[in-house]
């Protein structure tokens, strides 16, 4: 987060500012996750699930075809199915 910050030419302090910031609130939502998590198992089961269904959806929606247009072949989409059925198989272990 810090580097395309400070590339793009943003002066020191303020990369600091915002890298501090952004994880002072990553930290205050781990905490709220571990209250709501210690409720019940399935608060955190169906957390996760929306979190994986929201990766699923970026991955679909924006890499893939981002890949086919920068590898013009099949090999990407190949290795995206596979990615997707090892991660299927690999949650029923």
């Amino acid at each position: 987060m810090a580097v395309p910050m400070k590339n793009g030419g943003m002066k020191l302090w303020k990369v600091i500012f915002y890298v501090f910031f952004s994880g002072i609130t990553t930290g205050i939502g781990a905490f709220f996750g571990a209250i709501i998590g210690s409720i019940s198992e399935t608060v955190i089961s169906v957390a996760l699930s929306f979190a994986a269904g929201a990766m699923l959806y970026i991955v679909s929606g924006e890499l893939i075809p981002e890949s086919n247009k920068l590898y013009k072949g099949r090999m990407s989409a190949v290795g995206n199915m596979l990615g997707f059925i090892i991660g299927i198989f690999a949650t029923k272990i």
